[in-house]
This record gives C-alpha cells, sequence and structure tokens, in this order.
C-alpha cells in the first residue's frame, strides 16, 4: 500500500522506525514511536524538536588558485556557536506542557542541519550527481557533527550534562569511535573521534543529539539560499505578475556564470525555463550542463546516495525528496525504498 500510494500522489513520505531506534540516544526511556511533520526528528513521548541551519553557500572562500574551497575555520567557528545558541534556547523557551518542559530539559536534544547545500556545490563547479559531491557530503556533514559535539562537550563542562546521561549511548567510552571507526571522511580522524569519546566520559555532553537536517522551506527562502540538501528545483522561471507581465526569476549563482560565459540572454533563460533543465540546451556549454543539474536531473539512486552521505554523521534524520519522472512506475518507487533502507537512512 505504501508504494503504491506514493506511485499515485507522491505521498505518503517514509521513515524506518526500526533504524531510528537502533540509533535512540536513551533507549531506557523506552522506543521512539513518531516524528514532526517533516520527518527528521524522532521524538520520544513529549519531546519536542530544536532546529537550526547553516547555510553552506556561505562557508566558501577563495583558495590559492583562485577557486573557492570550504572554509574549515569558519563551519567550525558557525557550528559552535549555533550549538551554543540551540541549548540556550531549551532554557529559555516557553513549554505549553509540564511534561514536555521535563522530558526536552532532560534530554535537551538539538538539531543543527544545513541548508545551502547545492549552491555550494555549484559555487565549487561540482555537480550534485557526482562521486565528487557524494564525497564532499560526507566531509562537510562529518565535520559539523564532530564540532557540534565539541561545543556540546564545552557547555557540557559549565552546565552540565543532560540529566538522562547515564544509560544513554554516551554512557559508552568507546561510542563514537565504534560508531564511525574506518569510516572517515577524510577530515576528521578515528583518533579524533576516539579523544572526544574520552572528553565526554570525563566531562559529559550537553546535548542527547546535536544534528539533524530539515527541509528548510521557509528559512532557505528568507535566507536566499538552496533548501536543505536538495538540489534546485529550476534555475529560470518566469513569474506572471497582475498585469501579466512576465519577470524572469534566475538563480544568482547561475546567472553569474551565464554572464561571465557570455550566454546569457532573455531568450536562453526563457528556454531554459520551458524545458525546466539547462541539459539539451545548445547555448549552454557542456561543462555547464554538467554542474548546474536540477531536481528532475539527478536520478533516484543519487539522490538517495547523497542523503546516506549526510544521515552517516546526522543524530536524528535527514529529510529528502526524491524526485521521479511521470512515468516512474510502482517497480521504480519500490527499488527506492529499499535502497533507502540499505543504506541505513531514517
Amino acid at each position: 500500500k505504501i508504494v503504491d500510494h506514493a506511485w499515485r500522489n507522491g505521498e505518503p513520505g517514509i521513515v524506518f522506525l526500526d533504524k531510528m531506534n537502533a540509533d535512540n540516544p536513551t533507549p531506557l526511556l523506552g522506543e521512539i514511536e513518531s516524528t514532526n511533520p517533516c520527518g527528521e526528528v524522532p521524538l520520544l513521548p513529549y519531546e519536542a524538536c530544536n532546529l537550526g541551519s547553516i547555510n553552506l553557500g556561505k562557508m566558501l572562500k577563495k583558495g590559492e588558485n583562485g577557486n573557492l574551497e570550504v572554509d574549515w575555520n569558519k563551519l567550525a567557528e558557525t557550528t559552535r556557536l549555533c550549538i551554543h545558541f540551540l541549548d540556550n534556547v531549551i532554557t529559555v523557551n516557553n513549554y505549553p506542557l509540564p511534561q514536555i518542559a521535563e522530558m526536552v530539559n532532560n534530554n535537551r536534544k538539538t538539531g543543527l542541519g544545513v541548508m545551502g547545500w547545492a549552491d555550494m556545490l555549484m559555487a565549487m563547479n561540482i555537480p550534485y550527481n557526482s562521486e565528487e559531491g557524494i564525497k564532499l557530503a560526507g566531509q562537510v556533514m562529518e565535520f559539523i557533527d564532530y564540532h557540534s559535539k565539541l561545543e556540546s562537550v564545552e557547555l557540557s563542562k559549565t552546565r552540565g550534562r543532560f540529566n538522562n546521561f547515564k544509560g544513554s549511548i554516551y554512557d559508552n567510552p568507546t561510542y563514537l569511535y565504534e560508531k564511525f571507526k574506518g569510516k572517515s571522511a577524510g577530515v576528521i580522524s578515528d583518533e579524533q573521534w576516539k579523544e572526544l569519546d574520552s572528553l565526554i566520559q570525563q566531562f559529559g555532553i550537553r546535548n542527547a543529539t546535536t544534528t539533524c537536517i530539515a527541509p528548510t522551506g521557509t528559512i532557505s527562502m528568507i535566507a536566499g539560499a538552496s533548501g536543505g540538501i536538495e538540489p534546485l528545483f529550476a534555475l529560470v522561471f518566469i513569474r506572471n505578475v497582475m498585469d501579466g507581465t512576465e519577470m524572469i526569476e534566475i538563480n544568482s549563482i547561475f546567472e553569474k556564470v551565464a554572464r561571465e560565459r557570455g550566454f546569457y540572454s532573455n531568450e536562453v533563460l526563457k528556454e531554459i525555463s520551458s524545458k525546466g533543465t539547462v541539459h539539451g540546451v545548445n547555448a549552454v556549454p557542456e561543462d555547464i550542463q554538467k554542474i548546474f543539474v536540477t531536481a528532475h536531473d539527478v536520478s533516484p539512486e543519487w539522490h538517495v546516495r547523497m542523503q546516506a552521505a549526510f544521515q552517516l554523521h546526522t543524530d536524528n534524520a535527514v529529510s529528502k525528496t526524491v524526485n521521479f519522472t511521470e512515468d516512474a512506475t510502482r517497480e521504480d518507487i519500490e527499488r527506492t525504498y529499499y535502497l533507502a533502507y540499505k543504506c541505513n537512512l531514517k
């Protein structure tokens, strides 16, 4: 039935409760039975979600060769600031029920995630559906995960560990080392995870979870960033205003490249808008067509693999859309659900 309904109208979204419970940070409190509406926050009874997102498009700097690269120092600083802020939110927030206040304050779960992922890839000339893109996803989330927990340990030194620490996954002196041993994406070593385990045993950790990836539908629009870890749905679209005037809306990164490479024109933009992709637009150079992919240019397998790269270093879950062509079959959807489960998505 799930596959059939998804084939008919795109719903329902799917969560794997067994995967969520396998990663439940406080198993002594019971099983996870629900999530927030978008599925990225597994919730125990009376828990609430407390989310924030880093705009990855702003985490770039010019390298020695003049190309843009990840500004790791800025990303570390921003991650730590965000975790500190989110922990403050738990303290100052008002809760509608005493049971919610008690559960949230005892677990102190936070969910720091990302938006602007597609912006980062395009700015770095990396196709979304590429091995290079998958590798960078693993590196970025591994880095955020590590530094979010370092900051949570720092907070624990002065504010105390979360109340339900005893019997949690962190009440295991080698938890992080065992979880990530041999899985490094290249920015955090096995030894660093082992050292973090030692710090947690010594000082505790302030938050039962630190990471989560939401769709960021509204906040990414406010920030002018691409949503969550999604590819862009369109590079160019036509907005019709009340007097019948057509206004061309264009992604700023794509516009900059189009002007620099000399293929910017209203005619080309309208063709891209009509097709919904730059693929097959003769005026757009082939290397640009490869980099600036949109949601329907990305096969379901690449969508799932990208989500899996982020999920490995996300405590909670990752909200992600998989786009299918109109002629997709039930079997196509079933295969994608199976792949998602096999890739340990939640």
